[in-house]
């Protein structure tokens, strides 16, 4: 059995998340942490007639500790959402402090547990969540995971819009990054064919889809749901292959990688097999097009930027700001 600690638990993502997870047979315990309303979460979600138990944990440091101790897997949803006209760097500041603060706490109550983030800029919030239990001298790389899922969900549902067919049975492998040009969905290996338009409105909207959802919620908040769907989907996958021993599970994830190292990155989203201890392999990127190297260019210009940003935040925060 597993013990799942969400941090964030009360927040958009949070709470869906969370009553998903709750659903989950192999799940024994949900951890629920959170600086505000969290309780009221945990009773609500304590109802549910599934066998993994509820606890809930406010605000402290100790409150934190109690969640994360002896938790497998640590899913990380919290921070602050965007706004219309607000990018993900514009988060930054905000969220960078909370994961900090997070993964502070992993390193000192769960350092092998699995950790999914997806606070964003995962571009960012990953690097800094593996400085921090790199500076308490716990990091280990196939451990630790950003949620670029999302992506990966948002192209099968828009690539079987304009084709007609189930978006259960299409499969778009995403690298990259999880935000605006350093999302490079690989159409051309999905087993679908396009038009030239068809693949530069598709890319834009897999790109760009999140300022969708933005627009469409008028200023009361961003892709919630939609993401809660996915991180249930990685930590499910984390579960199979990590602690049902299912063989060939395979997600996208923003990961320390050989790709990455390729690419002259820290991080880099691929696909990847979970197994026992988190990743078990880093699978081959597709063969990408034209049309999709010159997106994986400016993907990586973009994306190295981020990345030392994150890092810059643990290692000199002055020339984070």
């Amino acid at each position: 059995m597993v013990k799942v600690a969400v941090l964030g638990a009360a927040g958009g993502i949070g709470q869906p998340l969370s009553l998903l997870i709750k659903s989950h047979p192999s799940v024994s315990e949900l951890a629920l942490y959170d600086v505000v309303n969290v309780p009221g979460v945990a009773a609500d979600l304590s109802h549910i007639n599934t066998k993994s138990k509820v606890t809930s944990h406010l605000k402290t440091d100790a409150e934190l500790d109690g969640a994360l101790k002896g938790a497998d897997i640590v899913v990380i949803p919290a921070g602050v959402p965007r706004k219309p006209g607000m990018t993900r760097d514009d988060l930054f500041n905000i969220n960078a402090g909370i994961v900090r603060t997070l993964a502070t706490g992993i390193a000192r109550n769960c350092p092998k547990a699995l950790v999914a983030i997806i606070s964003n800029p995962v571009n960012s919030t990953v690097p800094i969540a593996a400085e921090t239990l790199k500076s308490h001298g716990v990091y280990d790389p196939r451990r630790v995971f950003g949620v670029t899922l999302l992506d990966v969900v948002r192209s099968s549902t828009f690539v079987s819009e304009v084709k007609g067919s189930d978006p259960q049975n299409i499969r778009v492998t995403v690298i990259g990054g999880h935000s605006g040009p350093t999302i490079v969905p690989c159409l051309s290996s999905c087993g679908e064919t396009f038009t030239k338009e068809q693949v530069e409105a598709l890319t834009k909207r897999i790109q760009f889809g999140g300022d969708e959802v933005v627009k469409a919620k008028d200023g009361a908040g961003s892709a919630t749901l939609s993401m809660a769907f996915a991180g249930y989907r990685f930590v499910a996958s984390l579960i199979s292959g990590a602690f049902e021993g299912k063989q060939g599970v395979v997600e996208c994830a923003f990961v320390d990688s050989e790709w990455a190292k390729e690419y002259g990155c820290d991080f880099f989203a691929g696909p990847i097999e979970i197994g026992a201890g988190g990743v078990k392999k880093y699978l081959p990127l597709p063969v990408l097009n034209d049309y999709e190297k010159e997106l994986l260019k400016a993907c990586v210009v973009e994306l190295k930027g981020n990345i030392v940003k994150g890092q810059q935040f643990i290692l000199s925060p002055a020339a984070a700001k």
